[in-house]
């Protein structure tokens, strides 16, 4: 007689009945921004996390369960967790039981302590990220992109962040900006919005993508004048524009609708 083992088969209960209406819309778009991190070549398997702050419930947040590959993500597969580390409520994993990964909760914990408009923390582990973050010049403001972060944050690496001592250090070198640079390690971006969040990750990586590109050719790169450089960072900069994401966003939910709506789930 043949048995299936069926103990790796993920069965998620429904969250819905469990929480408000304002904390589910931030669920349905914190699994979305997993999907679309995965879509767009951000994702690390099952490393690295995405949160997103519970909007009508002070000092808590929404997190991956730490087991969960990005595009298996649903509404009600997030793990709302307190700013000290407290599960609040989780759905039931059945046998597999998934809880969350200390260090996305010692990154993701200290920034929404930190920066209380911050609504979304984005933390990437991408093949571009990386290979900037280990780059002593850093990100190079050698394309439009690039220049919108031009200001950008470093935090040096203390090996894997697992102490929350190092949480201090982290948030001052975030200090009030969208964008952080680990060094040997990878990327961060913050948003008041889970939109804006990722809109300002998918314009880090395209700008970490073109240098890493760019610098492979072995040729003197182009370089423009600090002055055009100011201009357009400050051009970037919140108030001279729509918030970013505001558009985009609707339209990004409307393409994973069409490739897989069980996000929503």
């Amino acid at each position: 007689m043949t048995t299936t083992d069926t103990s790796h088969e993920l069965h998620i209960s429904s969250m819905r009945d469990k929480c408000s209406d304002a904390e589910w819309q931030a669920r349905i778009d914190l699994a979305a921004c997993y999907r679309l991190v995965n879509l767009y070549g951000m994702s690390d398997m099952m490393a690295n996390h995405i949160s997103s702050r519970v909007p009508d419930e002070d000092g808590a947040f929404l997190i991956n369960a730490y087991g969960m590959m990005y595009e298996e993500i649903t509404a009600s597969s997030l793990i709302k967790v307190s700013h000290d580390g407290t599960i609040l409520s989780k759905p039931d994993f059945g046998p597999l039981n998934y809880g969350i990964n200390k260090a996305g909760y010692v990154i993701h914990s200290a920034v929404h302590e930190a920066r209380p408009e911050v609504a979304c923390v984005i933390h990437t582990h991408s093949w571009a990220s990386m290979a900037v973050s280990a780059l002593e010049c850093g990100l190079l403001p050698i394309t439009q992109t690039a220049m919108r972060f031009l200001k950008i944050g470093y935090h040096d690496y203390q090996g894997v962040v697992l102490d929350t001592a190092e949480q201090e250090s982290l948030i001052k070198d975030l200090g009030d900006g969208e964008a952080l640079i680990f060094r040997n390690h990878g990327a961060l971006t913050v948003g008041r919005t889970v939109g804006e969040a990722f809109n300002w990750m998918h314009r880090l990586e395209l700008a970490c993508r073109s240098q890493i590109a760019a610098m492979s050719c072995n040729s003197p790169l182009s370089k423009v004048s600090d002055q055009v450089l100011e201009e357009t960072w400050n051009n970037y900069q919140p108030g001279t524009r729509r918030p970013y994401g505001q558009m985009e966003w609707p339209a990004l939910l409307r393409k994973l609708d069409r490739i897989d709506p069980s996000y929503r789930t």
